[in-house]
This record gives C-alpha cells, sequence and structure tokens, in this order.
C-alpha cells in the first residue's frame, strides 16, 4: 500500500494476509455461496499431474533444489517410486537442514529427498519444533469445497497444497494465489453476466 500523496509504502499486503482475510469472511452471504462450491466445479486444480514439477524419492535431494530454483518455485512434491503417491514436500526453506541438521549435511551430495524427509523430520523432533516436515503432508481431494480450503491455507500456514486422490495420488498443486484468482475471475464473470452458472476458472484462464 502506497500513501499516493507523500508517495513512500505504507503497508505491504500478502497473499497470506489475503487469504487470512478470506478465512474471516465464514458466515457472510456471499462468501457462503461461493466457498461451498468444490474444487472440481471450479475446474480446480488447473495444473494436471503431468504438468507439475516434482522429483521421486529415490533421486538426490539437491535435484529438488536445483529444479525449484530454475523454475522459480517454492516447493516441490516428493513421489514414492514407481507410482504417483505424494509421500513429502520440499520447500526452499528447507535447504538450511543441508547446513544444520547434522544427519543431513554430512552426505548432502548423495542424500535421497526420501532419507531427506526423514532425517529433516527426526532433527525436528528431537528439537521440539513445529513444522509440517513434523506434523506430515498436508493435502486436500477435489471434492473438497473453497472454503475448506482456505481455512487448511490459513490455519496451517502454507503457501500451497496438493490435490489427491482416495489412494493418496497425485493429480494436482493448488499454489496460495488459487483461491485468490478464482475469486476475482469468479466476480468479472457475475459482473458481466450475474446469472452466470456452472463457472469454471479451466475456461477464463491459460
Amino acid at each position: 500500500m502506497v500513501d499516493l500523496g507523500e508517495g513512500k509504502i505504507e503497508n505491504i499486503i500478502t497473499q497470506s494476509a489475503v487469504i487470512h482475510m478470506l478465512a474471516e469472511c465464514d458466515g457472510l452471504q456471499w462468501f457462503e455461496s461461493w466457498g461451498t462450491k468444490r474444487l472440481s466445479e471450479l475446474g480446480l486444480p488447473v495444473m494436471t499431474p503431468n504438468r507439475i514439477i516434482k522429483v521421486h524419492e529415490d533421486e538426490p535431494v539437491l535435484q529438488a533444489f536445483k529444479l525449484m530454483r530454475k523454475k522459480r518455485i517454492g516447493g516441490i512434491p516428493v513421489i514414492e517410486k514407481g507410482s504417483s503417491r505424494c509421500v513429502g514436500n520440499i520447500s526452499l526453506r528447507d535447504v538450511q537442514f543441508l547446513l544444520t541438521a547434522p544427519e543431513i549435511y554430512h552426505d548432502y551430495r548423495s542424500i535421497t529427498a526420501k532419507t531427506f524427509l526423514t532425517a529433516v523430520r527426526s532433527y525436528l523432533e528431537k528439537n521440539h519444533e513445529n513444522c509440517p516436515l513434523v506434523t506430515g503432508m498436508i493435502t486436500c481431494k477435489r471434492d473438497h469445497t473453497m472454503k475448506e480450503l482456505i481455512q487448511l491455507l490459513d490455519s496451517e500456514k502454507i503457501h500451497r497444497i496438493y490435490v489427491v486422490d482416495n489412494d493418496e495420488n497425485l493429480e494436482g498443486v493448488l499454489p496460495l494465489w488459487s483461491p485468490v484468482a478464482t475469486l476475482a475471475i469468479s466476480l468479472m464473470v457475475c459482473c458481466h453476466c450475474p446469472k452466470t452458472a456452472g463457472f469454471n476458472i479451466r475456461n477464463n484462464i491459460d
């Protein structure tokens, strides 16, 4: 937020703050009407499994960080060998454990993504640190509502959530901005055509 009169920055609005604001709208008529729609009704997730940047559990963990740097993304799912089952998530901030966790930094060049996740969880549990890597991977399904998605993102303080099927196979990923973009497009569609039904985000973004 910029003060136009003095031309100085007054505050910063983050995506997390917007998600929290939406979560606070629980109970409002417009939010309940939009929030009760299932992800599948809104065409989410947009990104299909074959387009998701990922690493398999037997790949070097350094490959995960290289991909994040190359693709300019903040996190990457770890997939079970020989399947599409999602077993964990590695984010950019986890690079700190390559330097701080003794079980990891001695073999950081060869350690696999699976071993990295196990070692980090063990390290965090010993140090009594609360982290998504300890509590387990947070996922949702296509039949979750937008309201449930927003509440998950807000309560868990995470920047992305993976969509899985009943067997935990990866079906898509929803970044933090997904609910915000979906709401914005929904509002634009409603402004042009108040009686619009069956809105689907797949038909409105590339």
